[in-house]
């Protein structure tokens, strides 16, 4: 007998991913892949680096567009109070390469925001000063200068669900 596909349930309250200001079209589609597969909403945030029209979209191959859902903000405070207008008991948690805390200390609830920056440079400096206190990192292990977006991306999401238990309810489909 073949095993049916893992599923959970998704949480009433979902995780929020932000991405202020991508640049690079595949690493966006992956993380709405992502945010799609865990029902979360993806917050685009300022200035992209590519369109994101029905037309590009399905250029790039991305069938699953349909599943994500996208929201767009002009900045960061826009994004912001309509984050606070939805969830406003949630937490920022601000990916950075250099961060003072790692993510596995973050205390992640549900319908908290894991922000990540541009893939070239990160989060603005202004950003990370404001919000000092919600700075986190993922560990590496190697000298590498910092892990792929997406990859960063996946790595928080899953681990945010893990540790309110949202995996602990898995059954097969």
């Amino acid at each position: 007998m073949t095993p049916g596909r893992l599923r959970a349930e998704p949480l009433d309250v979902p995780f929020h991913v932000v991405l202020v200001e991508p640049e690079i079209p595949p690493n966006t589609g992956n993380i709405a892949r992502l945010t799609a597969a865990t029902r979360s909403p993806l917050h685009l945030v300022g200035k992209l680096g590519f369109r994101i029209d029905e037309h590009a979209v399905r250029r790039a191959g991305v069938d699953y567009w349909h599943l994500v859902d996208v929201r767009q903000h002009v900045d960061f405070a826009h994004f912001l109070h309509a984050f606070r207008k939805e969830s406003p008991d949630g937490q920022l948690h601000l990916f950075s390469a250099i961060a003072p805390r790692s993510y596995l200390q973050a205390g992640f609830r549900p319908g908290d925001a894991l922000v990540f920056g541009r893939e070239s440079v990160g989060l603005p400096e202004t950003l990370l000063e404001a919000h000092a206190d919600r700075v986190v990192g993922i560990p590496t292990l190697g000298a590498v200068r910092s892990l792929n977006i997406a990859n960063a991306a996946g790595i928080a999401l899953f681990e945010a669900h893990r540790s309110v238990g949202a995996l602990d309810r898995i059954f097969t489909e």
